[in-house]
């Protein structure tokens, strides 16, 4: 079997008929970094999207890949730095602070509905992994959102997240390790077994996600917000058209299937066969395929 092809902004920096620029704005007083991805040749204001990444990646990650992406199909397309991530502002670093990031979407959100680039009546959200949870919230909470995509859709409440990080027990002595003293981890390591993704392709792999530009830190104090988090209750005020892509072999298949189930109007669903969450991220025909899913939904 041939070795899957990789795409990403690092390995294919260009993209025929695609453009960005660098643009920056306010969430909560924090300047917060993007890169808006359009067509070269767009001559009328385009159907926005806000496009954000796994926990703890930075904009040049799988966040652009899909926002350049989705500008090649047509979109203006923003992928951001959260507060306190990559080049964007924040006193406090490197927490996977769910409520954070769903104000950071909102902001984005307003913020694309200034631009000229911009149709601000056609604004959507795609949300990869762990961020769709947050994407979906604001969805559920934003009227500029009108339509809604979740890749790879990392979407778990606390009794998700016991089943996931150990138990009960296990998950208590992490949420008491983050009312503690601060203290950053390595993210992702090779050989530091103390790195909340140990050994985890793609984050450890310079070809792929460890890129120069990801900060491949973590904040113990991540894990109370994190753990407590509901990613699944945003589905019982959801009314926004949803498309949910995922695999069985995605890190929470479970996760996609609840929420899925639990909202009040039926969503488009996608399953690829034999696809790995990490493959979501860069693989190029699983990239395509999901980009092309989300084009048709989004219009």
């Amino acid at each position: 079997m041939a070795t899957p092809e990789i795409v990403n902004l690092q390995k294919t920096p260009n993209l025929d008929g695609v453009t960005s620029r660098q643009v920056a704005f306010d969430s909560a007083g924090v300047r917060l970094a993007g890169t808006l991805f359009t067509r070269s040749t767009l001559d009328r204001p385009a159907p926005g999207v806000v496009v954000t990444g796994a926990w703890t990646t930075v904009k040049e990650q799988m966040a652009g890949t899909y926002a350049r992406e989705l500008a090649a199909r047509g979109f203006a397309a923003l992928a951001f730095d959260f507060t306190g991530w990559g080049e964007s502002g924040g006193d406090v670093r490197f927490v996977e602070d769910p409520q954070v990031k769903t104000a950071d979407i909102l902001s984005a959100v307003d913020f694309m509905a200034t631009l000229d680039e911009v149709d601000g009546e056609a604004i959507s959200g795609v949300g990869l992994c762990a961020s769709s949870g947050y994407m979906a919230t604001a969805a559920a909470d934003h009227p500029k959102l009108r339509k809604l995509a979740l890749v790879a859709a990392w979407l778990h409440d606390p009794p998700l997240a016991e089943a996931v990080y150990g138990g009960a027990d296990a998950v208590a002595e992490l949420v008491a390790a983050s009312r503690g003293p601060e203290k950053v981890l390595t993210a992702a390591s090779a050989s530091d077994a103390a790195s909340p993704m140990y050994q985890a392709p793609y984050y450890t792999e310079e070809h792929r996600g460890l890129i120069p530009e990801y900060d491949n830190k973590f904040n113990v104090a991540t894990w109370e917000p994190w753990l407590t988090y509901d990613g699944q209750a945003s589905a019982d005020r959801l009314s926004a058209p949803t498309l949910i892509i995922c695999s069985e072999s995605a890190a929470l298949p479970a996760g996609a299937r609840a929420y899925a189930a639990r909202l009040k109007a039926r969503p488009d669903e996608l399953w690829l066969d034999d696809v790995s969450q990490f493959d979501f991220y860069d693989r190029r025909d699983v990239i395509e395929q999901s980009v092309d899913a989300i084009a048709d939904h989004l219009r």
